[in-house]
């Protein structure tokens, strides 16, 4: 059997349980061994997707940088192999921008040399800048030099950014001795059931890389009525090139806006069927079609963001 032969409310079930938002847990390293990583350029957005899955907690040996994409994400520190993986599609989707920015690849290795001389503490990304300056590597903190050349260290396993988002060294990444073979049968566990062309739209690599992937299915798991409010930049709907079995094509463009953007929304038995944003009190919902449920789960999320849990239709 293959994806294909699925019907839509078995692959979205399976797709539920795989990204654990129907079979939740409450222990950070259980939840990235399942979906390997989270969306984590907005912090409030990744501490509501987390909470979506279970976890309220996210301390532990994680690390929070540039992997999927060339964006940011959270990640076990066991799982930093992928760096190495990526590196090259992530440096070769932003070279243009790079050469743009006067940032040649002897100028970004001195850079590189440069932030391990002067991370000897968490900095944000004003002090870099400074720190840069006083050793002879000058860059415009108005424009996005400095951002590129972060993402060029951290891909290169050099540095991370943390929580706080202050950028620090980091060390023992593990050896790049995994091979794309890995990093599918780890996507087909999260986002299963999944094609190749999402995982290649996940992961930023090139299809030239992907052929001849093996066809692995997902656990199975039984269609239930699960409930969910997820955030800006939930990895639900982001881990695939195809959302249409979830998102209807017709209300997509109330979801995605543009620029990886996600609107935050609800989810019911795997379909997207509302929109949501906070409010004083509670939540303001605009519903696809009719009302879903969100009694229970809005007052998890008001007791997770310390608010109100009254709902205002809209």
């Amino acid at each position: 059997m293959t994806a294909s032969d699925l019907a839509p409310s078995d692959v979205l079930a399976r797709r539920m349980r795989a990204q654990r938002l129907s079979h939740p847990t409450s222990d950070l390293t259980d939840l990235l061994d399942s979906v390997f990583a989270l969306q984590a350029q907005d912090v409030p957005a990744l501490r509501l997707a987390a909470r979506a899955r279970g976890v309220e907690d996210l301390d532990g040996r994680v690390v929070r940088t540039w992997a999927m994409r060339g964006t940011l994400h959270l990640i076990a520190r066991d799982d930093l192999w992928v760096l190495e993986l990526l590196k090259p599609s992530v440096l070769a989707s932003t070279r243009n921008r790079r050469d743009q920015l006067g940032l040649t690849d002897d100028l970004c290795e001195r850079g590189v040399r440069a932030l391990c001389e002067v991370l000897t503490e968490p900095l944000t990304r004003a002090e870099v800048v400074e720190r840069l300056a006083e050793v002879g590597l000058p860059l415009d903190p108005g424009s996005q030099a400095p951002a590129h050349l972060l993402l060029y260290a951290a891909v290169s396993g050099f540095l991370c950014r943390g929580l706080d988002d202050r950028y620090r060294l980091l060390d023992d990444v593990p050896p790049a001795d995994r091979t794309v073979d890995d990093l599918w049968r780890r996507y087909r566990r999260a986002y299963g059931p999944a094609t190749v062309a999402d995982f290649a739209a996940w992961s930023g690599l090139p299809k030239r890389q992907l052929r001849d992937l093996p066809e692995i299915l997902a656990e199975r798991a039984d269609p239930d009525r699960t409930v969910r409010m997820l955030g800006h930049f939930d990895p639900y709907l982001l881990g695939y090139r195809d959302r249409s079995l979830a998102l209807a094509p017709e209300f997509a463009p109330r979801v995605q806006t543009g620029g990886g953007f996600l609107t935050p929304h609800v989810v019911v038995a795997g379909e997207v069927v509302a929109t949501w944003r906070k409010t004083p009190t509670g939540f303001a919902v605009s519903p696809f079609d009719e009302r879903p449920d969100l009694r229970e789960e809005a007052e998890r999320v008001a007791r997770f963001l310390g608010t109100g849990a009254a709902l205002t239709w809209r």
